[in-house]
């Protein structure tokens, strides 16, 4: 029988009911890596982003700036473990790349391939043990990923390449399901904070903080959010206070 895949996509709202939960959550931890002092990079895939979405681009690395010496960074402390702190984090660039353009229908597969020839046409950087790519799509292109859909299935997710490239993808919020009733930029933000402490926490999913019957730290508390500054973010769940904080 085939393995079943961890949890790591950000559902659709309303996911699951708010505070029920069949099995109540508790993380533990798996063994594997951590990172400890991320560093995001964005990529914006598509023409779109240098035309008229080009101010969500500004927009989105002013959040990570922000949020990634944030409390939300000060929260996932608590899932520490010898060896492996977890700190703040940084931005370390940004790419708007519009050739390849990507198809209308883009799999996880596709995506892989393009952080892997973009790095090793030197567009990106080469990864190291804290990098995280972020990847956003375009209005109007869909992402496809184990056998399911964004806007039809989930909002975005996370996932590892070999184990030790560590990437994000974030379709555009364009329908109902994955705007959740925010504005497209605040819905950006929240999905992107969810895949940001789950990658912080569980960068390669289901070997770091994992809950086998309700996953990652952001799938217990999905679409449930607050503010820090100026920006909305998920709120996340603390082991330690048993709530999503």
């Amino acid at each position: 029988m085939a393995a079943v895949q961890p949890i790591r996509i950000v559902p659709l709202h309303p996911g699951p009911a708010v505070g029920v939960r069949a099995t109540p959550a508790q993380l533990t931890y798996r063994g594997g890596p951590l990172l400890a002092a991320v560093e995001v990079f964005t990529i914006f895939w598509g023409s779109a982003w240098k035309g008229a979405d080009a101010p969500l681009v500004s927009q989105v690395n002013d959040f990570f700036r922000y949020i990634l010496t944030s409390p939300l960074l000060d929260q996932l402390a608590e899932y520490a473990v010898p060896n492996q702190p977890i700190g703040h984090g940084s931005l370390g660039g940004t790419a708007t790349i519009t050739a390849p353009k990507p198809h209308r229908a883009v799999a996880d597969a596709a995506i892989q391939s393009f952080v892997q020839t973009e790095v090793a046409k030197g567009v990106l950087p080469q990864p190291t043990a804290d990098s995280l790519y972020f990847v956003y799509l375009p209005p109007g292109v869909t992402s496809t990923q184990g056998g399911q859909q964004s806007c039809r299935n989930y909002c975005g997710y996370h996932d590892s390449i070999g184990g030790t490239i560590y990437y994000a993808v974030m379709p555009y919020p364009g329908c109902a399901g994955c705007e959740g009733g925010l504005a497209v930029l605040d819905a950006l933000t929240s999905t992107s904070s969810h895949e940001l402490c789950e990658a912080v926490t569980d960068p390669v999913p289901g070997r770091g903080w994992y809950d086998n019957a309700n996953g990652e730290i952001g799938d217990i508390c999905a679409w449930q959010t607050k503010k820090v500054g100026p920006w909305t973010v998920q709120l996340e769940w603390s082991n330690q206070k048993g709530a999503c904080v």
